[in-house]
């Protein structure tokens, strides 16, 4: 069982890979985040947002004690905040808009994460996992707020 909260918790091994192991955890969700939208448009990243919080939550433990506290290796953590971000997204016929939906969307989660303005550091600080997983899921939402802003100004350009 510890292995599977390992494998769960590193994103099937993404969060293993050298260099950023966050960001390539944010990279790999993306196909699902599409997977998602496919299976439900109006429910599969509710879904995947939610299913990502409770893997987080239930292999926490696991990874803090294989890799320490709060380890760069878990990174369905990431894979929660950055489906948050694609909430209100409709994606379409056009695999360019799509992408470029993808990709802002990417750009944004990776910015507030990495960064952590407006609040989200204090909850990085939370005890536990829920200090682990709130700061993404905040991150999510200010990366959300931004691409519905983007969306706005750009129109069809964004979809």
């Amino acid at each position: 069982m510890k292995t599977l909260k390992i494998v769960f918790g590193t994103l099937f091994g993404s969060g293993l890979l050298p260099k950023a192991p966050g960001t390539w955890g944010s990279l790999f969700t993306l196909p699902l985040v599409y997977a998602a939208y496919l299976v439900d448009p109006l429910f599969g990243m509710a879904g995947l947002v939610l299913l990502a919080s409770l893997i987080s939550l239930w292999a926490t433990g696991a990874c803090v004690e294989k890799f320490g506290d709060d380890p760069g290796q878990f990174v369905i953590d990431e894979t929660a905040g950055q489906a948050v971000v694609f909430l209100f997204t409709s994606f379409h016929y056009s695999s360019l808009t799509n992408t470029g939906l993808l990709l802002a969307g990417f750009i944004l989660f990776r910015i507030f994460d990495i960064f952590k303005p407006l609040g989200i550091v204090r909850l990085e600080k939370l005890p536990g996992k829920f200090g682990i997983l709130l700061d993404d899921l905040a991150a999510g939402v200010y990366a959300l707020i931004c691409l519905e802003l983007l969306k706005l100004l750009l129109g069809s350009i964004l979809g």
